[in-house]
């Protein structure tokens, strides 16, 4: 086995390879006067099965178009496999057409691994379960949630509901209701632009309850805190978020701070952020990422990381 590292987040990248206790290949990663990236992988890996470990967060094109040279720079070393491990998979939230003649980039980056020559792909929390189907190589598709609800069992929470924030989250809140035992309620959305949203209905029991709101991802915090506001007016006594990439930008902090979410828990799948004066638990997923790599080299099942 050999574990490489793009530079979009090498601390998560030291953590896996302290879990599995394999060293980091040395990858050289610069770039030429006209930015264009330059790549080379110092030692051998001949026939080596070879997980390259990189999110495709911000910026997502210098991630993405690093992690494609690097699996090429992979390939043409004849390595055995290359797996590349993407916490967060850029470009999934256009997943379909739901405007005239605009692109399905999800699709567009899973052509682009395969062509680059990727054998295999292990992923987590995607934006949408249909894109494993835009692949035409196998994908380990993991779950934050069995970490996220450990957590939340520590905590001891008495008397609260599970919140999709909209109806595309609703699978994912319902598997969240599931291992907690909780309520289940969801909230309607309407998206006014890319970073405004309005929130107009809850259909479920959130009043005199404490709310968790689950989403696989924010990064203006627009719907987390419409729906957080919606939720104080039904009457519910707290409200915590849970979301798997985090990728706060400044109009999203400056949102969670003014609205009733009272903590933000999230991974490390993308490098965190902190924020003043506002409560952030930040769980690591190292040790799920690495179990899996272990899991996939060994030709082991999967499946029992989804559990609690």
């Amino acid at each position: 086995m050999k574990l490489l590292s793009g530079s979009s987040h090498p601390a998560l990248a030291k953590a896996i390879a302290d879990y599995i206790g394999e060293p980091l290949g040395d990858v050289q990663i610069s770039r030429f006067p006209d930015e264009e990236i330059f790549v080379k992988i110092v030692e051998s890996i001949r026939g080596q099965d070879v997980f390259i470990i990189q999110p495709t967060c911000m910026p997502p094109n210098e991630s993405i178009m690093e992690l494609l040279i690097i699996i090429d720079a992979a390939k043409r070393a004849s390595a055995a496999r290359i797996t590349p491990v993407i916490p967060f998979f850029g470009y999934g939230r256009q997943d379909r057409k739901d405007q005239p003649r605009v692109a399905i980039t999800a699709k567009l980056v899973a052509n682009l691994l395969v062509a680059a020559g990727a054998d295999r792909v292990a992923a987590m929390d995607f934006h949408a379960q249909q894109i494993q189907g835009f692949f035409d190589i196998p994908v380990d598709h993991l779950f934050a949630a069995p970490v996220i609800v450990k957590h939340l069992r520590q905590q001891n929470l008495e008397d609260f509901v599970v919140v999709s924030p909209d109806p595309g989250g609703l699978k994912m809140a319902y598997a969240y209701a599931n291992m907690l035992g909780a309520g289940l309620a969801i909230v309607g959305k309407q998206r006014k632009s890319a970073s405004e949203v309005e929130a107009i209905n809850v259909v479920g029991e959130v009043e005199g309850r404490n709310a968790l709101l689950v989403d696989d991802l924010t990064t203006t915090a627009g719907t987390l805190a419409s729906a957080a506001a919606l939720l104080k007016q039904r009457g519910a006594l707290s409200i915590k978020a849970a979301v798997t990439h985090c990728m706060l930008t400044d109009l999203g902090v400056r949102r969670l701070k003014e609205s009733p979410i009272e903590e933000l828990i999230t991974t490390d799948s993308v490098p965190p952020r902190s924020i003043r004066d506002f409560k952030v638990t930040v769980l690591s997923v190292a040790e799920l990422l690495g179990e899996a790599i272990l899991r996939i080299h060994n030709n082991q099942s999967v499946t029992s990381l989804f559990k609690v």
